[in-house]
C-alpha cells in the first residue's frame, strides 16, 4: 500500500492523558486527540463534570476514561500513576492543560494563592513528565504538550501569579525537551489566545473587552475551541517528530501585532 500523508497525523492505538480534560481547552484538546484515533484519559477533580465530559466524547465514538486527582497536591503524580496501573494504561501523550487564574490585584495576592498557581502550572507538569516520560522513552515514542499563554510573553492586569506560571512553563517545556527528546519523547507548548472557557468567562462577560481582544488579532476575531484541534493533533503525532522545545501561538495573530 502506498504511503498517504494522513498517516503522519493518525493517533490510532495511542493513549492520551489530558489534565484539566473535563472542560475548556483541555476538553477541546482531548476531543481532537480522540477524533484522531487516540483513547483519552481525562484527569480532573470534579467527578460529575468529568463523567459528563466522558459521555460527550463517547457520543463521538471516542474511547474515554477519567481519573480524579487533585493536581495541586505534592503527591499528585503518585496518585495518578497508581490509578493508571489499575487501568493498565500507559500514556503515549501527556497534555498538561489544568490551570487556574484567580484574577486578583497584585497587592492582594496571598502566598497561598501564589503557591497554588505555581503548583498547577509548573509543579504538576514537572512531576507528571517526571513520572510518565520514562515509560514513553522505553517505547521510543512520546509527546508532551504543555499549555502556555499570551501571558507567557506579556502582562495583563490582575494576573501576576498566572503570568509567572505561564512564563515558567515555556522554560520548563525547553527543559523537558532537552531531557527527553533524544529518547523519542518530544515536548512542546501551545500558547492560546482568547478562547471562551470557564477560565476566561470574566473576559467574555465584558463585550467591550472581548471586542478589543478580537480587534488586537491579525485575523479579527477571538478563538473558538475547534481552532485548537489542528495544532493539538500535529504536536501529538508523528508529523511533529523533529519539533521539540517550541511554543506555538494559536492566537489569531494577537502577538504578531
Amino acid at each position: 500500500m502506498s504511503f498517504r500523508l494522513h498517516q503522519l497525523f493518525d493517533l490510532t492505538g495511542r493513549t492520551a492523558l489530558v489534565t484539566g480534560g473535563n472542560s475548556g481547552i483541555g476538553l477541546a484538546m482531548a476531543h481532537a486527540l480522540g477524533l484522531a484515533g487516540a483513547s483519552v484519559i481525562l484527569v480532573a477533580r470534579r467527578q460529575a463534570e468529568t463523567a459528563d465530559s466522558i459521555a460527550g466524547l463517547a457520543r463521538d465514538n471516542i474511547d474515554a476514561r477519567g481519573i480524579l486527582v487533585d493536581l495541586a497536591t505534592p503527591d499528585c503524580a503518585k496518585v495518578l500513576t497508581d490509578a493508571l496501573a489499575r487501568l493498565q494504561a500507559e500514556p503515549d501523550i501527556l497534555v498538561n492543560a489544568a490551570g487556574i487564574n484567580l484574577r486578583q490585584p497584585f497587592s492582594e495576592v496571598t502566598a497561598e494563592a501564589f503557591d497554588l498557581h505555581m503548583a498547577l502550572h509548573l509543579r504538576a507538569p514537572f512531576l507528571l513528565a517526571q513520572a510518565l516520560a520514562p515509560c514513553m522513552a522505553a517505547k521510543g515514542f512520546g509527546r508532551i504538550i504543555n499549555l502556555a499563554s499570551l501571558q507567557s510573553t506579556r502582562a495583563f492586569p490582575n494576573s501576576a501569579p498566572y503570568g509567572a506560571g505561564k512564563g515558567g512553563i515555556v522554560q520548563l517545556t525547553r527543559a523537558m525537551a532537552e531531557e527527553w527528546s533524544k529518547h523519542g519523547v518530544t515536548c512542546n507548548a501551545i500558547a492560546p489566545g482568547f478562547f471562551p472557557t470557564p477560565l476566561t468567562e470574566p473576559v467574555f462577560n465584558d463585550p467591550a473587552r472581548a471586542a478589543r481582544n478580537a480587534a488586537q488579532t491579525a485575523i479579527g476575531r477571538n478563538g473558538v475551541l475547534t481552532d485548537l484541534w489542528g495544532a493539538t493533533v500535529f504536536l501529538a503525532s508523528q508529523a511533529s517528530a523533529y519539533i521539540s522545545g517550541q511554543t506555538l501561538a494559536v492566537d489569531g495573530g494577537f502577538t504578531a501585532k
